[in-house]
């Protein structure tokens, strides 16, 4: 009778290695259900547990977990996170997800490895360092490459890729949300803010918008507890962003006197102009004018490593602009660090990425195949201002002031034409006894600017920035005494 029981103990974990082994190497595809059938749903996010990236600093020790979410079956899509537990009280703190733009660029990339995230790429070949100054300090922090195409992210219907638009990529980012939190569940009933930077400044107010509709249908879909978001340098409405653009230049002495009237003139700052040459070259001349200068930093260096084989990063696509190579942005070498860093095979193993094989070629920061074929659809997100701010959610707009891209000039005309009642009006706003930028509150809405920060105001001013998302998140006005 012993000799028969002995084995069951070995037959036991045998089973279970078994099982293990299967959510390992489907990268924890299938560790939910697996999880929800053992009664262990903790197995499905620990499948993705991230115990050390090489490179990695030994201190400060963090949480982090990487991965792919399913967000269509039928086609096989999937969008890679990587998510940061926050440094202290996790099961207190609210989860932020960020998004970067493009259309094409990657948010591991960008908001992850050298803006916001608490691990940032070093120089070529030199791994990670911490970043003292992370979001993840103010709360759970996760980034999503979208859509599908961009970074890790993939699908295995071709012709996804000729469907994208800001409706799309809306509906993924959802699928996304919805599908992670069953894969957190401990996560579904903190407040929840969504934050990102340029084109992203359409994709984090509908993708708000979006789950704010399906919070009205409890029936259909789960509660998610929305709370507010915050968009930095963002692309908002076609007219306004495009005469900001222009205006800076100006300003800034970087376009002719000539340019200026073209462009407010003839080409009523929609160029290029294909009813008019005229547009046209004028704007081949706009951006020639940057040649020797960083559009989204314009008192930032250049970067003088030899050129990156991706395109130039953070493109803001819109039809007026989508085909304008633009010069590259700014460390001012962040681009080439983070993709030497993540074609690694050790990383992408570490970070349980490309674990089929499904990513095509290199990894990229951004990817303009994606900006070739996007559709832009949606001239204006103002609308959905509107909409979210008579229902009650809290909205922020951050622009660092030497952006000549998206800069605050034109992002000052897109929420002025909102007509909203100002409760405060400008101010200083202050960081160490300095000025860090200034800011106004109007009725629902709460604009700020950040004194010497580019299109890239986490990497610029990264102490400042925290501050700002603290601020944000609390719901509480900036310092206005030094």
């Amino acid at each position: 009778m012993a000799l028969l029981l002995k084995p069951v103990p070995w037959v036991m974990l045998f089973l279970w290695n078994c099982i293990w082994r299967y959510i390992i190497t489907t990268g924890g595809g299938g560790a939910a259900a697996v999880a929800e059938g053992l009664g262990q749903e903790k197995g499905g996010y620990e499948a993705d547990r991230v115990l050390r990236l090489p490179g990695q600093p030994a201190n400060p020790k963090l949480s982090q977990f990487s991965g792919y979410i399913n967000v269509n079956e039928e086609n096989g899509r999937a969008l890679f996170y990587w998510f940061f537990e926050a440094q202290s009280q996790p099961s207190q703190k609210p989860l932020l997800l960020w998004l970067n733009g493009g259309p094409g660029c990657s948010s591991v990339a960008y908001g992850a490895a050298v803006e916001l995230g608490p691990l940032l790429v070093k120089k070529l070949g030199t791994g990670l360092q911490y970043n003292k100054f992370a979001w993840n300090k103010e709360a759970n922090l996760l980034f999503v490459e979208s859509p599908v195409g961009v970074g890790f992210s993939y699908t295995n219907t071709s012709s996804d890729l000729t469907k994208l638009d800001d409706q799309f990529v809306a509906e993924d980012t959802y699928s996304f949300l919805v599908n992670w939190l069953k894969r957190f569940p401990m996560y579904r009933t903190h407040d929840f803010f969504i934050a990102g930077e340029s084109y992203a400044g359409h994709y984090v107010p509908q993708l708000a918008e979006l789950v704010y509709d399906r919070n009205k249908e409890p029936r259909k879909y789960p509660f998610i507890h929305l709370k507010g978001f915050m968009v930095g340098n963002p692309s908002t409405e076609r007219f306004y962003d495009s005469k900001g653009m222009v205006e800076f230049a100006w300003g800034h002495d970087i376009i002719s006197d000539d340019l200026l009237l073209l462009f407010s003139g003839v080409c009523n700052y929609g160029f290029p102009n294909n009813s008019d040459p005229r547009c046209t070259a004028g704007a081949s001349l706009f951006f020639q004018s940057y040649a020797g200068l960083d559009i989204y930093d314009v008192y930032a260096p250049k970067c003088l490593l030899p050129k990156s084989s991706s395109p130039s990063p953070l493109w803001v696509g819109m039809p007026n602009f989508n085909m304008m190579r633009i010069p590259q942005g700014y460390d001012p070498c962040y681009s080439p660090y983070a993709e030497d860093y993540f074609n690694r095979q050790d990383v992408q193993i570490a970070l349980h990425a490309n674990t089929s094989g499904n990513v095509p070629g290199k990894w990229k920061t951004c990817d303009d195949s994606i900006l070739r074929t996007y559709n832009f659809s949606v001239p204006s997100t103002l609308p959905i201002y509107t909409k979210l701010i008579k229902a009650g959610l809290r909205i922020w707009v951050y622009s660092g002031d030497t952006d000549g891209r998206l800069p605050f000039i034109g992002t000052r005309y897109c929420i002025e034409s909102l007509g909203l009642a100002i409760n405060a009006p400008w101010r200083f706003w202050y960081h160490k006894q300095q000025v860090a930028g200034r800011f106004v509150e109007y009725e629902g809405l709460t604009m700020v600017t950040v004194r010497g920060a580019g299109h890239l105001v986490p990497l610029n001013k990264p102490s400042q920035s925290l501050q700002l998302i603290n601020s944000f998140m609390q719901g509480v006005a900036l310092p206005t005494q030094n």
